[in-house]
């Protein structure tokens, strides 16, 4: 027993072989307009026009498939480009910034007359109970435990620990920080502690003294550690309680201490020979 799949390819095969006897008998007689010839041509037409729209489909659709996989190949080919140029743009950019620190380092280096050994910031204190970085100089480089340590915008820290290539330096934020410090307006002293990230105390100034938000206080020097004249930052706010000696200062650091990418170690500490920037 055929099946009817099989039955119907059957039909299928004999109906073309039909037609293509018929169109071998006509092309004989192509001119001839006899009984047969007008039958011939009423059974091999519609034929004829079936496979001439199937080839006609199959061309179509293959011609669109070309057109879509090349279309698709082109879309893939300009997003690779452009994924390229954006990175390429991005390593620009990124130059250009590191070329504008490194200016501004270049600049210190040019306003103090201390010996200065640059490096860059490779890690932060993960903990939060310290503030505290870490700077890929260590011995080898001439890094030693107690030097100071600046960038652009004024000071940064200490170092408190050095290996052979690497060194901890605390953030002057860190409430264990102590610089010797005074107005820059009206020179007057006292002691900047690290108290948050945002800002530090001014400890030890006395209620009768002027002082003002918004004056600039520097490193006076008198500590050994940082040279006279570094930058700390500016007097945030002043309140003075209704017993004590001392006013409440706060000071506000101009280091953006989440930014630090590059920073310089003054190798020679001495204050006899600092000038500030």
């Amino acid at each position: 027993m055929f099946s009817r799949r099989l039955l119907a390819i059957f039909c299928l095969i004999l109906f073309a072989l039909t037609n293509l006897v018929l169109l071998s008998a006509s092309a004989k007689r192509p001119h001839s307009n006899s009984i047969i010839g007008r039958m011939v041509m009423a059974a091999v037409a519609p034929f004829q026009e079936g496979v001439t729209r199937s080839v006609g489909f199959c061309e179509y659709v293959w011609d669109h498939y070309l057109y879509v996989v090349s279309a698709r190949q082109e879309c893939d080919k300009v997003k690779r480009s452009l994924a390229s140029l954006r990175f390429e743009k991005s390593r620009y950019v990124e130059s250009e910034h590191t070329c504008l620190r490194l200016h501004k380092l270049l600049e210190i280096k040019e306003s103090l007359s201390h010996n200065l050994l640059a490096a860059q910031v490779v890690g932060v204190d993960p903990s939060g109970w310290f503030h505290s970085i870490i700077i890929n100089v260590g011995t080898r480089d001439g890094a030693v435990k107690g030097m100071p340590v600046v960038a652009p915008e004024g000071i940064v820290g200490q170092i408190v620990k050095v290996s052979f290539g690497y060194s901890k330096v605390m953030l002057m934020i860190d409430r264990s920080s102590a610089i010797d410090a005074l107005v820059q307006r009206t020179r007057v002293r006292g002691i900047v502690e690290g108290k948050t990230d945002e800002y530090c105390r001014f400890k030890y100034v006395l209620r009768k003294v002027e002082i003002d938000r918004g004056d600039v206080v520097v490193s006076s020097g008198f500590d050994g550690i940082f040279p006279k004249g570094l930058r700390i930052g500016s007097v945030r706010d002043v309140s003075k309680s209704r017993a004590g000696i001392f006013q409440n200062v706060k000071v506000e650091p101009f280091v953006d201490f989440t930014r630090l990418e590059e920073v310089l170690v003054i190798t020679d500490s001495s204050a006899s020979r600092g000038r500030g920037f």
